[in-house]
């Protein structure tokens, strides 16, 4: 199984490591390294870090020319002058007169003390953000002894740091802490004596599943994807759409949502989160207790097919009533992606044999699709605003996440209602009228 690299691409931007490798490690998601690049936050703590780690590394050297040569920092070769005069301009003031090593280290220590906390968007809810920080912040590094301990580690264990870039940990041979999301957070949560079990965020499709799905997209004139929304699940669509390659996912023309009102809420705010165009349409019921989503989009995709010449469809559901359709369209090309827990093995092996691939969404982890989650639990919870004084605020979440039909550990759950429940405001408009705001 393959696991995402989101979170250890953002790491290792951060720490400091040279950006070729950087690239090799976020190779699948360059759009996440220019995302990077372009937030000034980022490249603060980046630009801290790399600092850091010269003078670790050049410490005493860094302390004679100083001393003898009355040479500062920004006009020494181990340190990077372009970092530090675009850190001048953007307020951080590393240069001092008659500096030393220590002094620069203590400074050098605080500004990443006091700005790492503008970094905490840039990783998921579900992730420990206070065992993330850890790996940036010395504790009580104003005391030289404490510094004079990490120096001390460092200098001997330099081959255990991730690309021999400092952080704050204590190192061991873990076999490469950047090697993927489930790895690196399976050896923070370590050090820590915390477990972590949560891997469905971070699972990556096989190479040669997304191979197939490109060759099926490239081997046809016209293709769309058709979603049965009562039987496929719109956090797990999303994770398709951004775990494969964003030049290939724009040769599909469009995504028609087939919906009920009874389905996830998600469905209603999926196009703000997707590069594709999005048609959705919202199937009435005759009887109450009668779904029509299935016989609607069987229609439809016929006319897509013999009015509008769509050749292909990528299918998005669980249900084998869809075969009836697939046998029905002898001259059009389908792809199928269901859920593992609700498909059946009879319309698996009816596919193969009449060769048709179909793959599970399930093997595209949700961990890229955070602030889509985040949009449809801020929807389920502007609901309860006007009378949130009603209800117990945990139990409250628990409600949210399960109206938004969203499945989570505990953790993440807690670290939403320390973010967002906690903090809300209570405040008045200019015509006295109160409410609650999210923060």
């Amino acid at each position: 199984m393959a696991y995402t690299k989101n979170i250890v691409t953002t790491v290792a931007f951060m720490i400091g490591i040279r950006m070729n490798i950087v690239k090799q490690i976020g190779e699948e998601n360059l759009d996440l390294i220019d995302e990077l690049n372009e937030n000034q936050n980022c490249r603060i703590i980046r630009y801290l870090c790399k600092l850091r780690t010269a003078l670790m590394m050049n410490f005493k050297k860094t302390d004679i020319e100083m001393k003898n040569n009355l040479t500062n920092i920004d006009k020494l070769d181990w340190f990077d002058t372009k970092n530090i005069l675009t850190l001048e301009e953007w307020g951080i003031k590393i240069i001092k007169s008659n500096g030393s090593s220590s002094k620069y280290m203590e400074t050098i220590n605080k500004y990443i003390s006091d700005n790492i906390n503008r970094c905490k968007n840039l990783f998921p809810e579900y992730a420990n953000w206070n065992y993330i920080k850890d790996l940036f912040i010395i504790p009580r590094f104003t005391q030289e002894k404490v510094i004079k301990g990490e120096f001390a580690k460092y200098m001997a264990n330099r081959e255990f740091y991730p690309f021999q870039q400092y952080i704050h940990w204590e190192p061991y041979n873990c076999g490469g802490m950047l090697f993927d999301d489930v790895r690196f957070f399976t050896i923070v949560y370590r050090l820590h004596n915390d477990s972590y079990i949560t891997k469905s965020n971070y699972r990556e499709a096989d190479e040669d599943i997304k191979e197939k799905i490109y060759q099926f997209i490239n081997d046809t004139d016209s293709v769309e994807i058709v979603v049965d929304c009562e039987n496929s699940n719109p956090y797990k669509l999303c994770s398709v759409i951004a775990g494969l390659n964003r030049f290939e996912i724009a040769k599909i023309q469009k995504i028609i949502l087939f919906d009920d009102i009874h389905t996830n809420p998600g469905w209603d705010l999926i196009e703000k989160f997707v590069t594709l165009p999005v048609e959705h349409i919202m199937v009435e019921r005759v009887k109450e207790a009668k779904s029509l989503v299935d016989i609607k989009m069987t229609a439809e995709v016929c006319m897509e097919h013999y009015q509008n010449r769509i050749s292909s469809f990528i299918l998005f559901s669980s249900d084998s009533d869809y075969w009836g359709l697939i046998s029905s369209l002898p001259n059009a090309h389908f792809l199928m992606m269901f859920e593992y827990s609700k498909v059946s093995d009879a319309i698996k092996k009816t596919l193969s044999m009449h060769e048709i691939f179909y793959c599970a969404i399930d093997d595209f982890g949700t961990g890229k699709i955070d602030e889509f989650k985040k949009f449809v639990l801020f929807r389920m919870l502007k609901k309860y605003l006007p009378s949130l004084m009603q209800y117990n605020g945990k139990k409250l979440v628990a409600k949210i996440y399960d109206e938004a039909k969203i499945t989570a550990e505990q953790t993440e759950m807690d670290n939403f209602y320390n973010k967002y429940i906690k903090t809300l405001k209570f405040v008045a408009d200019d015509e006295g009228n109160f409410r609650f705001e999210l923060p």
